[in-house]
This record gives C-alpha cells, sequence and structure tokens, in this order.
C-alpha cells in the first residue's frame, strides 16, 4: 500500500491538474471574506474589491465570495458522485466606517453551494478553546451597546449527489476496513467539536505573517469520517499543507493548490520532515484510546460482544470487526516530483493476548 500526494502551485478556481470525477472529498479552509488579513488576497483577484472595502462592504463582501464561488464550483465538477466538500470557515464581525457588523460567510457559502446541486447535510460547530473568556467587544459592561464574541467556527458538509455506492464485495471490504471505533463515531459525529487551535504565526519571511491553519485534528477527522484508504483528497487552498499532511497519516492519496509560490517550499518541508514515529504514534493512539474504553467498559460490568480479530481486541459492533491499521515506514520524493508514503499492516496482534495488550503498548 502507497499513497501519492501533488502539490500544485495555481488558481484553485481552474485545478487545471485535477480531472473531473476523480476526487472524493474535499477537505479544506478558504480565505474568510471580510477578514482584515485576507483583504489584499481578495484584491488581487478581483480589484474591485479593494475600491468597495470602505466605500460599499456588502458589496465587497459580495465580491470575495463570487471569487470563492469560482472555487466550490469546480469542486463539484472534480468530485465523484457521492463525494464530500467539506468547507472550515468563520463568520466576520468589522468595524467600517464607524458601522459594526457581522458578515455571514458560512450562509453565503451554503446557499451558494446548494443552489449548484450539493447536498447539504448536517453542520458542525468548532468551538475554539484560544479565546479568553473576559474578552468583549462594544462597550464592556454597559448595556445596548457590547456586542457578542465569535467563539466558533463552522465546518459545512456537502455531499455530490447520492450516496456512494458499494456493489462488490472487495468495495465492501475496503470500506470495513477503514471504519471507525463505536466511541470515535459519537465524538466525530456530534455536531459541536472542541478542538484546540493552532500556532498561527509563520517561522518565515516571503509570506503572510499567520498561517491560518486550522489544527490537524480537523482534517483528520473529517477524512476518517467521509473517505476510506485510498481515496482521493484534494485541498483546493492548501495553505501550509495541514490537509495533505492528515490525508498521508490516513493513507489517503492527496492534491493540493496553493496560490502563494512563496509556500510551496514550506508544503513540501512539511511532508519530507514528517516523524515516522510520530506520526504512527499518533495513529496507534486510537488503538490504546479504544483498549482503554474496553477496559473502562469491562469495569463497569457492561458486555461487549463483538471482537476485531486483527488487532485481538474487543469491539462494540460488527462493523468494527475488520478495522485494520497501516502504519508508515517511509515518506520520500518519487521520480516524479510528487511525495510518497509507504505503509505496512501492523494491527495483526493475533497472538497476543488481550490482558497482555496494555503492557505491551
Amino acid at each position: 500500500m502507497c499513497t501519492i500526494h501533488k502539490t500544485y502551485i495555481g488558481d484553485a478556481r481552474l485545478m487545471k491538474c485535477t480531472e473531473d470525477n476523480s476526487v472524493d472529498i474535499v477537505v479544506t479552509s478558504p480565505p474568510y471574506p471580510m477578514i482584515e488579513m485576507w483583504d489584499k488576497c481578495f484584491s488581487e483577484q478581483d480589484a474591485s474589491i479593494g475600491e468597495a472595502i470602505e466605500k460599499t462592504p456588502d458589496a465587497a463582501f459580495e465580491l470575495m465570495h463570487q471569487q470563492l464561488d469560482r472555487v466550490w464550483r469546480r469542486c463539484y465538477d472534480v468530485l465523484k458522485g457521492g463525494g464530500f466538500l467539506c468547507i472550515n470557515i468563520g463568520d466576520a464581525t468589522r468595524t467600517i466606517n464607524g458601522k459594526f457588523k457581522l458578515y455571514n460567510n458560512h450562509t453565503r457559502i451554503s446557499d451558494f453551494c446548494n443552489s449548484i446541486g450539493f447536498t447539504t447535510l448536517p453542520n458542525i460547530i468548532w468551538r475554539k478553546q484560544t479565546n479568553a473568556p473576559n474578552k468583549f467587544m462594544g462597550s464592556g459592561m454597559l448595556p445596548c451597546g457590547a456586542y457578542v464574541t465569535l467563539e466558533h467556527e463552522w465546518i459545512l458538509l456537502f455531499r455530490k449527489g447520492d450516496k456512494r455506492q458499494y456493489k462488490t464485495q472487495s468495495q465492501k471490504q475496503e470500506r470495513m476496513e477503514s471504519s471507525f471505533f463505536w466511541e470515535e463515531r459519537n465524538v466525530w459525529f456530534s455536531d459541536v467539536w472542541d478542538v484546540k487551535g493552532t500556532k498561527q504565526k509563520m517561522e518565515r519571511s516571503g509570506s503572510r505573517e499567520r498561517s491560518a491553519a486550522y489544527p490537524f485534528e480537523i482534517p483528520y477527522r473529517l477524512i476518517n469520517m467521509f473517505s476510506q484508504k485510498g481515496d482521493v483528497v484534494l485541498d483546493p487552498f492548501l495553505g501550509t499543507g495541514t490537509t495533505m499532511q492528515a490525508a498521508l497519516m490516513c493513507g489517503r492519496n492527496s492534491e493540493g493548490y496553493e496560490i502563494d509560490s512563496s509556500l510551496k517550499e514550506l508544503i513540501e518541508h512539511g511532508i519530507a520532515t514528517m516523524d515516522v514515529d510520530m506520526c504512527n504514534h499518533y495513529i496507534k493512539q486510537r488503538f490504546d484510546r479504544h483498549v482503554r474504553y474496553i477496559e473502562d467498559r469491562k469495569t463497569q460490568g457492561k458486555d461487549v460482544k463483538h471482537f476485531n480479530v486483527k488487532l485481538n481486541v474487543p469491539v462494540m459492533t460488527g462493523q468494527e470487526e475488520q478495522i485494520t491499521f497501516n502504519y508508515i515506514t517511509s515518506i520520500h520524493k518519487n521520480q516524479d516530483g510528487f511525495y510518497e508514503a509507504d505503509y505496512e499492516d501492523s494491527s495483526d496482534m493475533s497472538n497476543i493476548p488481550f490482558q497482555l495488550i496494555k503492557q505491551i503498548i
């Protein structure tokens, strides 16, 4: 088993290197319209945006989204039927010419994606843990002039067409091997995620000062939830490459586009220097957490009726009996200039008694 990870420097609105109906899932976080740090980025795509921000901010908001609309339309084209579009976006608050206002980014994106044919699915609220509880905007403790502080972002979920079909036995088996644990499902498929934010300051020159990257756990969860091993993950706003790194850890192929050419070296460096041992430790933590969950359940006197022979561990449902973990053996650049990861199936613990697993790990 191996995966290929391709970085392209180019316009995400075109995605010329990606064929139609070739992608299984899009996981991305675009520039946020009406957040000041992204004004220059949007204005470089359409000069009228820069002119409108101070004069007609509502018009600027719409023009910014029209730039994003072209990306979402192209995402629809490159996705396979049954594929998912996952967008992390925050709403914006901003004072322009003395007027404070909310710019509702998530609603604008949802409306457009629905209009071009995507099926809108229940969204996730990412409640960020980085905001201090004493932050406030407006008149402080005085009524009638204070404003609610935004302490969450949205993860919008869409599907192209009907549900993915699994017609052959091999397709069904591949799906089963990519399953997640019962207790993971209970956390991941909640509509509120408490995930700590990530470091934003860029440790290099030649690009923007803040990365605006989402934490690794967000794309890692989404890729596991809505795709399976060997699938193709696309990020049209690659940034520092977090989505591509998560895809590699999940055993998926990936493609990414970034318009800022100064980030190419950073993206490739981030993949090339991924520590294999640390990656495998992150993957293995899923198994460790499951072992602890099963032990706690048995301590409470509750039954666990199913068993995963490959992992040699009890599981809650029959759908978990074929879960496998593929650990990374190497990450290197291939002859075509793309990064390649090789894996081994290290999930076979059939000769290890369950009561000894905890000691061994």
